[in-house]
């Protein structure tokens, strides 16, 4: 994505030295400080890995309830039948429904919402689907918890802050970690947290450097680079 390179963005990006690389508990007081903009910015981990994700053994993936959440209530759509359905309702999910729901996303390419759980045995009828929730990330997996006869406490999950890390096919892990607005320790908190869980998910088949680097930045701001020696060290 396009960075803005105004004057307040290059005002904010001399005051990051790139050659220097940064601990994060020096990151993220610096990244709340380049803060320019008017409107509460979310915070993004960008981490490069020595992985190839064409190789299955070599996929980096996982999830995590982020400790103090993302700073917004993400929109759920449960897709399941019969009591589930209630359940799913007074979990606080946004959206319920079963056929009908497949029907909406299919002829409307409906996607108002920011995650999608479904029961197995609307997995059948959900399938249609991977064209359109696929390239969005919306899936449901079993691996992820997505997919899942216990729709209540996925509900909760996701409205508390979970989030999925998946390598894309250039090797790079993107997530947020929270806005620009948090306090720095919880905003540390999350960052870290999600950092460690990428470490922890390193492949078995995965050699030599695993963490190439590792990038934190605000929406607008510019990136602030880390050393990753320490998650190195960790991941060995």
């Amino acid at each position: 994505m396009a960075r803005k390179t105004g004057k307040k963005y290059t005002a904010a990006f001399a005051q990051v030295d790139p050659h220097k690389p940064y601990t994060l508990e020096e990151a993220v007081p610096l990244i709340q400080k380049l803060k320019f903009t008017k409107f509460d910015e979310t915070v993004e981990v960008h981490m490069r890995l020595g992985v190839d994700p064409k190789h299955a053994d070599q996929m980096v993936r996982g999830t995590l309830v982020l400790p103090n959440g993302l700073g917004k209530s993400k929109k759920v759509l449960v897709i399941a039948s019969g009591d589930k359905l209630r359940e799913a309702e007074a979990a606080g999910a946004d959206f319920v429904g079963g056929d009908n729901m497949v029907e909406k996303i299919q002829k409307e390419g409906w996607t108002d919402y920011d995650a999608v759980i479904a029961t197995p045995d609307m997995m059948r009828a959900v399938g249609r689907l991977g064209k359109i929730l696929g390239p969005r990330g919306l899936m449901p997996n079993p691996k992820t918890g997505t997919v899942t006869t216990d729709v209540a406490q996925a509900v909760k999950e996701v409205k508390a802050g979970k989030v999925e890390f998946r390598v894309d096919k250039t090797g790079v892990i993107h997530a947020p970690v929270g806005k620009v607005s948090f306090a720095t320790d919880k905003l540390f908190e999350n960052a870290n947290m999600l950092i460690q869980a990428v470490v922890r998910a390193k492949p078995a088949a995965a050699k030599g450097k695993y963490v190439r680097s590792c990038t934190v930045c605000s929406t607008m701001g510019p990136g602030v680079h880390l050393d990753v020696s320490v998650f190195n060290a960790k991941a060995i």
